[in-house]
């Protein structure tokens, strides 16, 4: 596939897709629940179904297969014992894969969990002594899943008995954590891993964010207030061809990845999560729809008007030039729509570049507008990547998929006060927080091992 990118065109790629979903979330505001870092009223009750953050990349060290991961339950203090952070059961948790372009999910890789609880009414503990195995009687608590691949053909369960990795007690109750984490690796029938468990909250950003815009004169930035934290994690690496339209991964390289959560009701499972390309609901949609958003499946994104209004006319634009005087790029914004819901190819909008729509899949039919997290599965990882993904000229960072160590703040912040129009970066735009406190991992899961360090103490 020819890839000739336009730099200047290209610099706002990260943020298009932050600003415009914030219009999904007019579209249901009967069925509950949000997603991302308690960004919405609802979901802020409901952490474990709580999904936070979606990565979608070629694997670096297997470059013909591509890994997926999904976090849930932000904010994970590590000494919050003695329940700690399980996944919740009679729940599901799904990664979905759009190849053809309609919008309508092709594939579904799920995750159901259930419960060995040994402690009854004898003890509190977690573990009453060291945990050196996954099977190690001390564990009184753990987790065990069954994983799915699902096709509108049926489904093929993958792992019948997986164990997830515990929750890091601490140094005296784990003493190697990184062991317990490799034990949970588990192998997929024709190739792949997948993996369940606690990691480090890989997310790398300043928070204060939400103090007007880091306090109205970016006075508030510079602390990783993530940093510390844990999540939980699924994940799942495979060969190209396991997600590639028609497994031809060389005519069909592009994919969109969604990520949500069905919770049973008592008569069905409903979804209540939902998140595709990262700070969607947290940092664009108002307080009165973010919960609407979650329940809303790709393909109807593109029949709401609203939706297309705040992809046209962002609100974050009018924020900054409030706060700072940086003024909004003129509207209508059709750059991001092709960014962000169509995703970006020469013939679906001004940016004139092939790179990661599913239009360019040779046996794709007719495009859906959607949003999603597009990966191209065709471009090679960076040697040395750029932390600017696509705005730093490396076209395997966000918004082609979205990396560990993508730094998609700095990425928003410039494409939403301009970027992707004039090509010039607004000097000093910045939270200043440029990297996780803890490197990406050389093999799968890459995900940084979580912390057992209480966060007030650092």
């Amino acid at each position: 596939m020819e890839l000739r990118i336009n730099r200047r065109a290209l610099v706002g790629l990260g943020l298009a897709a932050a600003v415009a979903a914030s219009s999904l979330a007019v579209l249901r505001t009967d069925s509950g629940i949000a997603s991302s870092h308690r960004e919405a009223p609802a979901i802020a009750a409901d952490p474990q179904h709580d999904n936070t953050d979606v990565y979608a990349f070629v694997s670096p060290d297997k470059a013909d297969t591509v890994t997926l991961l999904a976090n849930w339950i932000p904010l994970e203090e590590p000494q919050g014992g003695p329940n700690f952070y399980p996944f919740a059961t009679k729940s599901r948790y799904n990664i979905k894969i759009d190849n053809n372009g309609d919008a309508v999910t092709d594939i579904t890789y799920q995750w159901t969990f259930r419960n060995e609880d040994k402690r009854g009414n004898t003890t509190f503990l977690y573990n009453n002594g060291p945990v050196t195995s996954l099977d190690d009687p001390n564990l009184l608590f753990r987790q065990r899943y069954t994983l799915k691949r699902i096709t509108p053909g049926g489904g093929k369960t993958l792992v019948d008995d997986g164990i997830v990795a515990p929750s890091n007690v601490g140094q005296a109750s784990m003493p190697d954590y990184a062991s317990l984490r490799n034990q949970s690796i588990k192998n997929l029938p024709g190739g792949g891993k997948t993996f369940a468990g606690q990691s480090d909250e890989a997310f790398f950003l300043d928070l204060r964010v939400f103090d007007l815009l880091y306090r109205g004169d970016l006075s508030g930035v510079g602390n990783d207030t993530l940093k510390g934290y844990n999540v939980n994690t699924v994940g799942i690496q495979v060969p190209a061809t396991d997600l590639a339209l028609k497994g031809d991964a060389k005519r069909n390289p592009v994919i969109g990845v969604c990520s949500t959560t069905d919770k049973f009701n008592g008569k069905n499972f409903v979804q209540v999560s939902r998140l595709c390309n990262p700070l969607v609901n947290e940092v664009v949609a108002p307080a009165g729809l973010k919960d609407a958003y979650n329940a809303l499946d790709p393909s109807k994104d593109a029949d709401v008007k609203a939706l297309v209004n705040r992809v046209t006319d962002p609100e974050v634009a009018r924020l900054l030039e409030a706060i700072y005087g940086i003024k909004a790029p003129p509207t209508p914004r059709d750059d991001l729509v092709e960014i962000f819901l169509k995703g970006i190819a020469k013939q679906n909008g001004p940016i004139k570049a092939d790179l990661n729509s599913q239009i360019l899949n040779k046996d794709a039919g007719r495009l859906r507008p959607s949003e999603q997290l597009r990966l191209n599965m065709s471009i090679p990882p960076a040697k040395d990547p750029n932390r600017l993904g696509v705005l730093g000229g490396d076209l395997q960072g966000f918004p082609n998929g979205r990396r560990l160590s993508d730094d998609v703040v700095d990425i928003a912040l410039q494409a939403v006060a301009g970027a992707a129009r004039s090509g010039k970066l607004v000097p000093g735009l910045t939270d200043k927080v440029d990297k996780n406190d803890k490197p990406v991992g050389q093999t799968f899961p890459y995900i940084p091992l979580p912390s057992n360090v209480a966060v007030n103490t650092r």
